[in-house]
């Protein structure tokens, strides 16, 4: 049986509705922790930290296409809920048309900044030039990976979650096929992992757009559009939150690659690489019920239906909280064989990851009560409290803990800043959920 936006969530029935969301980006968080996989078993530990020192800088190109998916998904689901269907449909061509156009421009830009921008954050030798290779084949598919951010958020808007995961496990399973055959079969290292999630990143994004520009029996088509620019700016601020996480946390992360570089040179970064793919995983579970869920609170705020509010409101806080203490109970049990799985080779960094894996699990008991909070509020179409959180959460309180706490605990200090910046942001996403209860009656 379908599941309707309008309708009534029980626990079961919002599971079912999120639940391929969740493994939407869990998959999509898989496309590196594959690549990393086979390039720390076949190419090694500095092609592996060459991946996680360009990775963040890639990212921050694409998360256009997360932002005008959360923030045009949220204006969208608000129109339907209004019952105005060919305007939603004006609007969701708007962004799409919108967010294909800045991935093409920054395609281009990124093959004349990409160097010199890693040059100046220190990269030298041999990994410098492979991530300035893997970096350049991934440029290639960034307009289709803007378009699989988009495309993620809105097959829930669609009333088609499950859609959305079966392209998500297809381009998934490309990426996943063509590493094991290009870089264990091949040999082709790097290269080869690079190819394969370009490839993977091409399926994700245009399979969707086929889709939507042909008759199909959800609410949103793609079509004829017109230019509007208060349209665009409001999905810019629904969406802020979530443009500036994505940029933030990118900018942390070449912050964190830094310190490491410092304090324990490439081992340090190839760790942190490791504790990364697992939380991008781990993360990606959060993200996933946050982007399935937008949609619903976002079309009963619009048909002011508050009792259902309250209703997603308290059951998505019991999940959340049932969620985080799962989360980190698998993390710090599973450390040895994860920590194994990507260093098993070399002793030196597999204690170095076990060690910073035991200290970095403790953050999944806060990360998720952040990440729930933003969504919630760019939902509600409140773009400024929604990015408040996230800046507060992806850089003031990162940028804070990880300069000043290795200068006390050395390298543990950068393990525990992750720790430390997400409980501060959890506080912080309790203090304005409390604080806004009767302004949104939910």
């Amino acid at each position: 049986m379908e599941i309707k936006l309008s309708d009534h969530f029980t626990y079961k029935r919002l599971l079912r509705f999120t639940f391929p969301a969740m493994v939407m980006m869990v998959f999509t968080s898989l496309y590196g922790v594959v690549d990393g996989f086979f390039v720390a078993n076949y190419a090694g530990k500095t092609a592996l930290a060459a991946i996680n020192f360009v990775y963040p800088i890639l990212n921050i190109l694409a998360i256009f296409g997360y932002m005008f998916g959360t923030g045009g998904s949220a204006l969208v689901a608000k129109t339907l809920g209004e019952e105005k269907r060919e305007k939603a449909n004006q609007l969701f061509s708007l962004f799409v048309y919108v967010c294909t156009a800045l991935g093409i421009l920054f395609s281009v830009l990124g093959v004349f900044l990409l160097r010199p921008l890693m040059e100046t954050l220190g990269a030298e030798g041999e990994m410098l030039n492979e991530a300035y290779l893997y970096g350049n084949i991934l440029l290639i598919s960034l307009p289709f990976w803007n378009l699989q951010f988009l495309f993620q958020i809105f097959f829930a808007t669609a009333e088609k979650p499950k859609l959305g995961l079966l392209v998500t496990l297809l381009a998934g399973g490309i990426n996943m096929t063509l590493d094991a055959l290009f870089v264990a079969g091949f040999g082709w290292g790097l290269v080869g992992a690079a190819i394969a999630t370009a490839l993977s990143q091409f399926a994700g994004g245009a399979l969707p757009l086929i889709f939507f520009f042909r008759k199909n029996k959800t609410p949103l088509r793609l079509g004829k559009t017109n230019w509007d620019s208060k349209a665009l700016l409001r999905g810019f601020s629904n969406g802020l939150s979530e443009l500036v996480s994505g940029i933030s946390g990118s900018l942390v992360g070449i912050l964190y690659n830094t310190q490491l570089l410092h304090y324990a040179g490439e081992d340090g970064v190839a760790a942190y690489s490791i504790m990364m793919y697992v939380s991008f995983v781990f993360i990606g579970i959060f993200f996933g019920y946050a982007n399935g869920s937008a949609p619903i609170i976002g079309y009963h705020y619009g048909a002011k239906n508050h009792e259902e509010l309250r209703n997603l409101f308290r059951k998505s806080a019991v999940l959340n909280g049932l969620a985080s203490l799962g989360m980190f109970l698998s993390a710090f049990l599973l450390s040895v064989p994860l920590s194994w799985i990507f260093s098993g080779q070399d002793p030196v960094l597999y204690e170095m990851t076990l060690h910073g894996f035991r200290i970095y699990a403790f953050s999944f008991l806060f990360s998720g009560t952040a990440i729930l909070g933003s969504s919630f509020f760019t939902a509600l179409n409140n773009g400024p409290v929604s990015a408040a959180i996230s800046f507060l959460r992806t850089v003031v309180f990162q940028v804070a803990c990880v300069l000043l706490f290795p200068t006390f605990w050395g390298l543990s200090g950068i393990w525990l800043s992750v720790v430390v910046a997400e409980f501060l942001a959890a506080a912080v996403a309790i203090l304005f959920l409390l604080g806004n209860r009767k302004k949104y009656r939910y």
